[in-house]
């Protein structure tokens, strides 16, 4: 009792601080200006479109996550059963955070 308990209070820190840094990488960059001869053009709002590399990561990063987390509390199957729950987090992530529309400032 007392080692799952253990194991729990350890892996949910480990899973946050796995799961930031795949959020960080899927935030999108800002719209830049153009200057012709002291005239601004306007700023354009476009929909950035992710790679399948980048997607690839996400979803392989939160299941390799997934997996790690579940060896350290349930061993193999325990691995199994959270690689696939990480990798269907990430799946459902990314899908979610694909097509976010850049809004001018």
């Amino acid at each position: 009792m007392r080692s799952r308990l253990l194991t729990r209070l350890i892996a949910a820190p480990l899973l946050a601080g796995i799961l930031l840094p795949v959020e960080m990488m899927a935030q999108q960059t800002q719209p830049t200006t153009t200057t012709h001869r002291n005239h601004v053009t306007a700023r354009r709002s476009t929909t950035p479109h992710r790679t399948k590399k980048k997607s690839a990561l996400i979803v392989g990063g939160t299941g390799l996550a997934g997996a790690g987390i579940g060896a350290l509390a349930g061993g193999k199957k325990g691995a199994v059963i959270g690689g696939l729950a990480g990798a269907g987090t990430g799946y459902v992530y990314d899908r979610k955070t694909q097509k976010k529309p850049v809004i001018p400032k």
